[in-house]
């Protein structure tokens, strides 16, 4: 069954495939998240997240998180640089039960001080947390480094002394300001009519005033490769090497996206994995990455080893990238890439919450869904040329960035 489409008259967007499954899967998805922040409200976008569950003006925050577990139901939610997203997975026949609730708690909620202060201490706990973990927060420093400046800089969690500061018309501002109803998507994936979808979304979100978006956020537009060392007392030293890269709408996306794959993806048999771990035992973690944003996307690949390998692994890691960028991919070679990350994708697509939220996203950022035939056809016409021009653009030692954790 086709993706179908539709859009209520305040501007929110449903997106729907049909399944015959019991189990549905709907978000909701925002397009606001870390990059619209401004300096004083560095993780506000996730705070949000976190409180608007507390209660609205008809449920306290018990009758919120109950109104879908009752019926064996799921609801969660996430927060990126980009987007705020709420959605649930339930049986088929609770689609207006769930669709009711995220109206309620979209535009209800009531944001009581008594829970934004109780938030905010488990908010530094998640941030005193993630300290701890220099694998993790490594890539947040990164990307602060490459965007040095710029919004999309924030760190999601945000930092202690913005968090300790919010209060309730922060929150209200934020959402005024960044909630507009034409970046909106309701995203489904399950058993029930679209007929059915758009009467039950009409019925809860239709009667929404317009607040339509009118001012674009603050572009990508400066980029000055830097490399940075920070002494930690860890027991390994941590690496990140990248460059920024291309944005989701970029016609060279997908070409790194299967470039990024046969790096360090998550096969076992990725060339950073094989010459990293398997062939000389530097490095238990290593892994390549590539993220892409409305605007701009970063690349990057990480590794994780004792300091005195650091510059041996180093040295590996800018020759795989050398490799790429002198050498077109053999046949077979190139082959095997596309039937690789073509059978990623089809597992990937196995499960439905997960294409639930790809399309709702994707939709979000390019108002339009490929099929997976498209996708197929669209990797599958991916030639060594094309991946040779996006090496020598990506892999560039001039434009790379690196950011290193090490103890000395």
């Amino acid at each position: 069954m086709e993706v179908q489409y539709f859009t209520l008259q305040n501007g929110i967007r449903i997106i729907h495939r049909y399944n015959t499954r019991e189990i549905a899967h709907c978000g909701l998805i925002i397009n606001a998240g870390s990059r619209d922040e401004s300096e004083t409200q560095n993780g506000i976008a996730h705070f949000i997240e976190h409180v608007i569950f507390k209660g609205t003006t008809k449920r306290k925050a018990y009758h919120v998180l109950s109104r879908l577990e009752n019926v064996g139901g799921d609801l969660n939610a996430f927060t990126t640089k980009e987007e705020t997203c709420i959605y649930a997975s339930f049986l088929h026949e609770h689609y207006e039960r769930s669709l009711e609730l995220f109206a309620d708690i979209l535009f209800n909620s009531v944001f009581p001080e008594k829970e934004i202060n109780k938030e905010k201490d488990v908010v530094l706990d998640e941030i005193n947390s993630y300290k701890d973990s220099p694998a993790e927060q490594i890539f947040d420093d990164f990307e602060e480094l490459l965007y040095d400046g710029h919004p999309i800089a924030h760190n999601i969690l945000g930092i202690q002394e913005t968090v300790k500061s919010f209060n309730k018309s922060d929150i209200l501002e934020f959402m005024m300001q960044n909630y507009h109803t034409d970046q909106m998507v309701i995203s489904s994936v399950g058993n029930i009519s679209f007929e059915e979808l758009i009467r039950i979304a009409t019925k809860h979100f239709g009667n929404i005033k317009p607040n339509l978006r009118v001012k674009a956020r603050e572009k990508v537009i400066h980029y000055i490769p830097t490399k940075k060392v920070i002494i930690r007392q860890n027991h390994l030293a941590h690496s990140v090497v990248g460059n920024i890269a291309y944005a989701v709408d970029d016609d060279k996306r997908l070409g790194l996206v299967l470039l990024n794959n046969l790096l360090g993806g998550p096969g076992l048999n990725s060339r950073l994995n094989l010459a990293l771990r398997e062939r000389h035992g530097y490095a238990y973690d290593i892994e390549s990455n590539y993220q892409a944003y409305s605007d701009t996307g970063i690349f990057c690949i990480y590794f994780g080893t004792d300091p005195e390998n650091l510059n041996k692994a180093t040295a590996i890691v800018q020759k795989e990238l050398k490799d790429l960028r002198d050498k077109k991919l053999g046949i077979l070679q190139l082959s095997r890439a596309k039937t690789q990350i073509i059978g990623q994708l089809a597992i990937s697509l196995e499960s439905n919450v997960s294409e639930m939220l790809s399309n709702g996203r994707r939709f979000l950022q390019v108002s339009e869904i490929e099929s997976v035939k498209e996708i197929i056809r669209s990797i599958n016409d991916l030639t060594a040329e094309q991946l040779l021009e996006i090496s020598n653009e990506i892999f560039d030692p001039k434009s790379q960035s690196a950011l290193i954790y090490n103890s000395k």
